[in-house]
């Protein structure tokens, strides 16, 4: 399990990717990835491309993310491309009326 960053200024994306489980053991490099990116009108993207599972505190993490992108006022946050299984616990937990989920 992983997780890395690239901020593109030029498209004004901060992508934030996660590799495998996406649990507790990632929450300090997970704020790592935003905490010191305060750019207005940034467009945030999740990439759960690759996350195998999450857990409640993955959940926990992205109402964080969700947070410090409207105190940014980032121009959105959106979840991309969760596969099957972690698509399904973000509609368990609603995050599907939450955040924008793209396939």
């Amino acid at each position: 399990m992983s997780i890395s960053s690239l901020l593109n200024q030029q498209s004004g994306q901060l992508i934030i990717s996660v590799t495998g489980r996406f649990d507790y053991s990632l929450h300090r490099d997970f704020r790592a990835c935003y905490e010191h990116v305060a750019i207005e009108g940034l467009q945030l993207v999740l990439d759960l491309s690759r996350a195998e599972y999450m857990d409640s505190s993955a959940l926990g993490m992205m109402l964080l993310l969700k947070e410090h992108a409207e105190k940014c006022q980032a121009l959105a946050l959106t979840v991309s491309k969760p596969s099957p299984a972690v698509l399904k616990i973000l509609e368990i937990a609603n995050f599907d009326k939450l955040l924008k989920i793209e396939n």
